[in-house]
C-alpha cells in the first residue's frame, strides 16, 4: 500500500499509465453517463466517477491496464517483433487479443458487461474516438478496449447495484 491512501502500488501505476496516455476518470465516467443515462433519470457525473474508480481498485483490472499499454507503448517504439508489431500498430481486425484484455475487465461485474462493451466498442463516443484515431501517431490497439471495457464494467456495476436497490425496496 502507498503511504498516504488506500490504493494500492500497482493501482497508483495503472492510474498513473492512463493518466500519461491521456485519459482521465472523467473521460470513463463520461462513458458511463452515454451507456447509463436513459436507464437512470438521476444519474449524475459523481455517480459515474464513483463507480469507475472501484473498478479501477480490482486487481484483474490494473493488470490488464499495465499489460496492454505496455503493449502500446512498445508497438509506438518498433520495439515487436514481426508479425506482431505490425498487427499491433495496425490494429489488425482480426487480431483479437486487445479484446480478450478487454473481457477479463469485462468479466469482473458479469455478463451485463458484455452488451455494454459491444455496443460502445461499436459507437466509439468521447475518448473512444480520439484513441481510435490512427493519424495521432500514437498506437492505443489495447487501450481502447481497455477504457471502453473499464466503461462498460462500471456501468454493470452500476446497473446491479440499482438492481439490488430495486429489490430492497420492495
Amino acid at each position: 500500500m502507498t503511504n498516504n491512501t488506500n490504493k494500492t502500488e500497482l493501482e497508483v501505476k495503472a492510474r498513473e499509465w492512463l493518466s500519461e496516455r491521456g485519459v482521465t476518470v472523467q473521460d470513463i465516467a463520461d462513458l458511463v453517463y452515454y451507456l447509463q443515462s436513459k436507464y437512470h433519470d438521476d444519474l449524475n457525473m459523481d455517480t459515474c466517477q464513483h463507480n469507475v474508480n472501484q473498478v479501477l481498485k480490482k486487481r484483474e483490472v490494473q493488470n490488464a491496464i499495465l499489460t496492454g499499454i505496455q503493449l502500446d507503448k512498445l508497438a509506438e517504439q518498433n520495439k515487436l517483433d514481426q508479425p506482431l508489431q505490425k498487427t499491433i500498430e495496425i490494429d489488425e481486425s482480426l487480431y483479437g487479443i486487445d479484446e480478450i484484455v478487454a473481457f477479463s475487465i469485462v468479466n469482473v461485474y458479469g455478463s451485463i458487461g458484455f452488451t455494454n462493451y459491444g455496443y460502445i466498442d461499436k459507437q466509439k463516443p468521447g475518448i473512444l474516438e480520439h484513441l481510435n484515431d490512427k493519424s495521432t501517431g500514437e498506437c492505443h490497439t489495447f487501450l481502447d478496449d481497455i477504457v471502453g471495457a473499464i466503461a462498460a464494467a462500471a456501468s454493470s456495476r452500476l446497473a446491479h447495484a440499482t438492481a439490488d436497490d430495486e429489490l430492497v425496496d420492495d
